[in-house]
């Protein structure tokens, strides 16, 4: 039976507090080491690059307690027969709906919570759990693809490239009953998405986007209208309605393969770092940020060591820069300058 009157006032009003809670006490970081939404092996070893590469010690930088939760660990099902054309849909839906749970208690403890993926498929899991601590979030989905394809769609049957059509409404009749996820309802309207750095979009999922209206920004409308627009018009289309918590989902391939080689789909023609860092300093800017993936590094892609750091750097760059570090530099907060009168005394006993 739905709530109502004012018990559901008294709830929501409660999940609001937590979320606003999350955007200021402390940061969480959840590993999530899975790869059986795509074809590709390595990508489970994404969060431990991540780590590697000084996440944590760039955290702590900033200004509020850092709380690593280590990795989840998954259950890969032995029998996991695919469905229609669907990869190891029992596997895949375990593994978001435990993400889920973790996510859910993260938020809900009052942490903005980054999780390291793994293959984008977890954003399935990720943003569901977030949605039950705050369930008037926003999306922000930075990617060269739009994971929106449905199973009949699909090229591939990869679930990382389905997670979207698992969490908007307007898809719900169009979702046939998948194996392993009988726990996940669609919650998110496509009002509240919106796609920052396509440019490998599948013909199914052009028409979806412009079937349901979402607000989309491929890589030739950043080169149209620049990213300082774009970023503009994503926080008015999101937030001039009403203040609410943003879901950040960022794929590392929505960079340009020069910058991040290490991944499972690089596209020609991505992201530019000062583009990349300046959206996420503007979604940091607006105080609302609550939760984050970072997904899709895979260290085995890499050519050399070399390619495997730098794709592990530009995360950890794209993670602190959302949680505030500033291109001024992330340092201890200094407020006054001293006295060269009192330094001089000083000296002088």
């Amino acid at each position: 039976m739905a709530l109502r009157g004012p018990l559901f006032r008294l709830l929501r009003t409660q999940l609001n507090h937590t979320c606003q809670q999350s955007r200021a006490q402390s940061v969480a970081v959840l590993g999530a080491p899975f790869s059986k939404g795509q074809k590709r092996r390595g990508v489970e070893h994404g969060p431990k690059v991540i780590r590697d590469a000084g996440l944590i010690e760039r955290l702590s930088n900033l200004d509020y307690p850092v709380h690593d939760f280590g990795d989840l660990s998954f259950r890969h099902f032995e029998q996991d027969e695919p469905f229609m054309q669907v990869r190891f849909p029992r596997t895949v839906g375990s593994a978001n709906k435990m993400l889920a749970g973790a996510v859910s208690r993260a938020v809900g403890a009052g942490h903005t919570l980054v999780t390291l993926g793994g293959d984008h498929s977890l954003a399935i899991g990720s943003v569901a759990g977030h949605a039950q601590q705050c369930p008037d979030l926003c999306l922000i989905w930075v990617d060269a693809h739009a994971d929106v394809n449905t199973p009949m769609t699909s090229p591939s049957g990869n679930l990382h490239g389905q997670s979207v059509a698992f969490l908007l409404k307007e898809l719900q009749d169009k979702m046939p009953d998948i194996p392993g996820f009988s726990w996940m309802k669609p919650f998110l309207a496509s009002r509240d998405l919106v796609y920052i750095g396509l440019r490998d979009v599948d013909p199914g999922e052009h028409y979806i986007l412009k079937n349901l209206g979402i607000q989309y920004f491929t890589m030739r409308d950043i080169d149209r209208l620049g990213i300082q627009r774009v970023m503009e018009v994503t926080l008015d289309h999101l937030l001039a309605r009403k203040q609410r918590p943003i879901h950040l989902s960022f794929d590392i391939d929505a960079f340009d393969p020069s910058l991040a080689p290490a991944t499972g789909t690089p596209v020609n023609g991505g992201l530019t770092y000062r583009e990349g860092i300046y959206i996420t300093e503007e979604i940091h800017n607006t105080g609302l940020l609550s939760a984050m993936d970072l997904v899709e590094v895979n260290p085995v892609l890499g050519a050399s060591r070399e390619a495997v750091e730098a794709t592990a750097a530009v995360a950890v760059d794209v993670i602190a820069s959302s949680l505030g570090q500033t291109r001024e530099g992330a340092h201890v907060p200094v407020h006054e300058i001293p006295s060269a009168k009192e330094d001089t005394e000083q000296l002088r006993l």
